[in-house]
């Protein structure tokens, strides 16, 4: 945590009947020159730490030596290599246009964030040894806030490779975390340069005073997490503004003084109705100390019997002197550790405490998660430090004090995670509440938090009672235990770095700091299912401007221009282009990106680009992806190499524009098979068909009943009402949406769907994430990247359509856009990437700030919902308004996707109802319950079939 005044000399109190070291900061140290390091290692020590154009005095200089020794050493302990200089050749990149997460602290303590962010973002991580590598310059257009330049930092790259690096021009930083406490001169730098930035920023010191105040943080916890603290006395002189508001916690006790002297009865009166009170349980110690910023790492802990009145007394008033304003005297309930009895007889020597730290993450929708759980084991009658000892995993420490039941021990797991989570939600909501200017800058945020907890008993239950917040000690601590398996095989408690969600959360703010401002051509408005795009473009910043045929729709209130056009007639796209571009250019837009995630508007939408000369894939791989027969008949034709081809996935077809089409079709393609429109969308019209008389009678109703756009709008007839006859392929269908730059895949989401009502193929059921085998996943998405790249679809968000037949994926079809119906929802819940952001990134030349490995956080199964299956359901026990108010209460996840409540022999479905559960199995029979409730489910409608994949 911060500090922004050198630690002053050391103090000490001959009352104390038993003094222990209070915990350190993250740093530790002193004033002047740093440690002696006990480094020992054969690494390079004629490397460029000098920043051009900064000087350094002895004293800085000396810090950023250590601390690139104490990189050095910390990889080589983890077997990593040593880091390489080559900033004799400075890195040119894209300034402005590249994520830049950037770190300036520890290296021991932010080692696992850094190795982490290596691999979620190669290149990107950078960590700066210096403030003088450093540099803020006034954001142009933005009053009292500043750009963060880094001319200097260490790289890091999958592997642990690390690189020591130059920047010209310098990298703008898209997210700045400070590790606060390089030393005294030091500390105050980093705060200066975290305070009103333009990036985002995941620690100030602002907001670091107030999680210092350990009285603060304490009632914060008790009254807006309910989460259990230590019984305590608090003796305030002026206390903060947030601290005289709010109601009394219980097992809080402040008592707010009018001056320091004077006060010895008013003292001697609140300690001992304190020590005699029912707040301190089975407590029989209790410790005295002061709290506030300025006493981090600066005191020694004091215990004393609940029988010493007269000293406890006594060390009350000797602190009483040395308050300032909002700082605090606390007496507070030691707790007993908890009694966990070896099998069989008592075991000799001392009762063993546990300690236990956990670190928490802001993720996606600012909630809390809980990322790693570490312990430390030791003796009763010597309380616990960090440092101090050995990590450990949470079972390995109860198992030593002698709780080895798994089921016991998952207990105590769910209810340290329910408290860590509650803690940082507690925080969160306080920041939420205060001013710019008092968390030290408009983006500055907590984006982790560490709590250390004590295992005690409470009401005959083993219950974690929150000590103190801090972040850097417990991040310290689950990189140690994570580096104690670098070099072993890993172990599954190692497999997730604690700083995953962090970084995760970096990336996410990084992009958000990249795009606000960008100015966005759109071209279709979309409908309903739609409509989540407005709201997020307000949250990025984004200025939209829209293309429309809709003279009244109602995003045209919601962008900066908006532009009515007739694209619906796609045989003039070309002349379209044309017009739209000279449209752009009169009303003098000036664009950095044009995208669509409309059926209807891709191709022309990549003519626009091509005209206007804006990123996006070609025009001619939009056709070819466009029209479902192309499609399959190039990529039979792509037989590689590089291999496997794409043409392992095709699948043989015909189009079909005419009664004699049709019956050369049947000959040529296996029966059964599916007909389907050309430029369909939404599974309109698609059809299984068994035999030549079943095509022809399809292919004459679809003639006569879809001919233009008025007659089914948004679902392609724009392009005409071609259609073709494919294989019909068994296997399960599965969906995958790819996010593409550069021709290279950046991540990839597979959810499965369920079985389809035959003969129509309109979606039924889905969950995600899947349920297959990692090494089916991967031939899922190794096959829709290679149809993408076999198109030539090279940059944007695509959506692949397959099926997993006993030979291996299939493909359907491509829609060379983001993932319609519910698909942006659930990635963005599950795995905190949207998928609209990204596009909008693609199309402004950006590569996305994504997380190479996104982890799901859960499991989403749902069902879909028909006009003609479900119009009484949906009109009473399944309304709208009452999915919307199960929506709002987290019970389910509700997807409108139609506006309009009608039946139709060509329908799409109304709505995607889901749920949501820590296991596929937990959701699915979430989900089950509701749909029977709800009137979903029945005889023609029978859900548990639908859902009978997911298992």
């Amino acid at each position: 945590m911060l500090s922004l005044d050198p630690l002053g000399p050391a103090w000490d109190c001959p009352l104390a009947s038993k003094d222990l070291e209070e915990e350190e900061g993250p740093w530790g140290g002193g004033a002047g020159l740093p440690p002696p390091g006990c480094f020992s290692g054969s690494w390079r020590h004629d490397v460029g730490l000098d920043c051009k154009g900064s000087l350094e005095g002895a004293e800085a200089r000396a810090w950023t030596v250590y601390h690139y020794s104490l990189l050095q050493s910390c990889l080589q302990q983890a077997g990593l290599p040593e880091t390489q200089d080559r900033s004799q050749v400075p890195r040119t990149g894209c300034p402005g246009a590249e994520v830049t997460l950037c770190i300036l602290g520890s290296p021991s303590t932010f080692l696992s964030v850094l190795l982490e962010g290596g691999v979620q973002s190669p290149g990107n991580m950078l960590l700066c040894l210096s403030p003088a590598w450093l540099m803020k310059v006034p954001a142009p257009g933005q009053p009292g806030e500043s750009a963060l330049l880094v001319s200097k930092a260490v790289s890091f790259y999958p592997g642990g490779l690390t690189f020591l690096d130059d920047f010209v021009p310098p990298r703008r930083a898209t997210y700045f975390l400070a590790g606060l406490g390089l030393g005294p001169g030091r500390g105050r730098e980093a705060a200066e340069l975290a305070r009103d930035l333009t990036c985002p920023t995941g620690a100030s010191a602002e907001l670091a005073r107030l999680l210092e105040d350990r009285l603060l943080t304490r009632r914060l916890l008790a009254q807006q997490g309910g989460v259990a603290v230590p019984a305590t006395l608090a003796f305030t002189y002026k206390p903060p503004a947030l601290l005289r508001v709010g109601d009394a916690s219980p097992g809080l006790r402040l008592v707010e003084l009018s001056g320091k002297e004077g006060q010895e009865t008013l003292v001697k009166e609140e300690v001992e109705a304190f020590l005699r009170s029912e707040a301190l349980g089975d407590a029989l110690q209790v410790a005295v100390k002061l709290s506030g910023w300025r006493w981090r790492g600066r005191q020694a802990l004091r215990l004393y019997s609940r029988k010493e009145l007269g000293t406890v007394v006594d060390m009350v008033l000797a602190l009483l002197e040395k308050l300032e304003e909002e700082e605090s005297v606390l007496v507070e309930a030691v707790c007993p550790p908890a009694r966990l009895p070896f099998p069989g007889s008592p075991p000799p020597g001392p009762e063993l405490a546990v300690r236990i730290c956990a670190v928490v993450c802001r993720t996606q929708g600012d909630r809390p998660l809980l990322s790693k759980v570490v312990c430390s084991v030791g003796r009763e009658d010597r309380p616990l430090r960090h440092q101090s000892s050995l990590p450990q995993t949470l079972e390995v420490a109860l198992a030593r004090c002698g709780l080895g039941e798994a089921t016991q021990v998952a207990v105590v797991r769910r209810r340290v995670k329910a408290a860590a989570e509650a803690a940082l939600a507690a925080v969160l909501a306080l920041e939420a509440g205060l001013s710019a200017e008092q968390r030290g800058g408009r983006r500055a945020r907590t984006d982790f938090l560490g709590v250390d907890f004590a295992l005690t008993v409470a009401d005959r239950a083993l219950t974690p009672v929150a000590l103190e917040l801090n972040g850097g000690l417990c991040l310290e601590a689950c990189g140690a235990l994570e580096g104690l398996w670098a070099a072993q095989r890993p172990q599954p408690a190692a497999r997730e770095a604690a700083a995953a969600p962090l970084v995760e959360t970096m990336l996410r703010r990084s992009a958000h700091c990249l795009m606000e401002g960008k100015q966005l051509l759109l071209i279709g408005a979309g409908g309903v299912s739609k409509k989540f795009v407005w709201e997020a473009a307000r949250d990025y910043g984004l200025k939209l401007h829209l293309v429309e045929s809709d003279p009244n729709h109602f995003a045209s209130q919601l962008v900066q221009t908006f532009i009515h056009f007739d694209v619906t007639e796609h045989r003039r796209d070309e002349e379209n282009a044309r017009l739209l571009a000279e449209l752009v250019r009169a009303r003098g837009l000036q664009l950095d990106g044009c995208f669509s995630y409309w059926d209807d508007c891709l191709v022309l939408t990549a003519l626009l680009c091509q005209e206007l000369g804006l990123p996006c894939s070609p025009p001619a791989a939009m056709r070819l992806a466009k029209q479902k027969s192309c499609t399959q008949l190039h990529l039979l034709r792509c037989h590689g190499p590089p291999w496997p081809a794409p043409s392992l996935h095709a699948v043989p077809c015909c189009p079909l524009e005419s009664e004699a089409d049709v019956e050369r079709a049947v000959h040529q393609v296996p029966l059964p098979g599916v007909m389907k429109l050309e430029f369909g969308a939404g599974a309109v019209g698609v059809r299984l068909v068994e035999d030549a008389p079943q095509c022809h009678e399809h292919f004459s109703r679809i003639t006569r009943d879809l001919q233009g756009e008025a007659d089914h709008p948004g679902i392609g007839l724009g392009w005409g009402n071609a259609m073709l006859l494919m294989e019909f392929i068994e296997g399960t269908e599965h969906d995958v949406d790819l996010v593409v730059y550069g021709g290279r895949l950046l991540a990839a989401f597979v959810s499965d769907n369920g079985p389809t009502r035959l003969p129509g193929f309109t979606e039924t059921a889905a969950c995600m994430p899947t349920g297959l085998a990692p090494e089916q996943e991967a031939q899922l998405v190794q096959a829709a990247f290679r149809c993408c790249l076999g198109c030539g679809l090279l940059d944007g968000v695509f959506n692949v359509e397959l099926k997993l037949t006993r030979a291996g994926p299939k493909l359907i079809e491509i829609n060379p856009r983001m993932g319609g119906f519910y698909l942006r929802d659930w990635i963005l819940e599950l795995y905190g990437v949207d998928l609209l952001l990204a596009a909008a990134m693609v199309a402004c030349g950006l590569r996305p700030a994504l997380p190479t490995h996104p982890r799901a956080r859960g499991h989403l199964v749902g069902v879909m919902c028909l006009a003609s299956q479900h119009l009484q359901a949906l009109s009473s026990t399944a309304s709208r308004e009452t999915l919307q108010a199960l929506h709002d209460q987290g019970l389910l996840r509700f997807n409108l996707l139609e506006e309009v409540l009608v039946p139709g022999e060509y329908e799409e479905p109304y709505c995607s109802v889901a749920c949501a559960g820590p296991s596929l199995a937990e959701a699915r029979l979430r989900l089950l319950g509701l749909c029977q409730g709800l009137g979903i489910d029945g005889p023609h409608y029978p859900v548990a079939h639908f859902l009978s994949h997911f298992k």
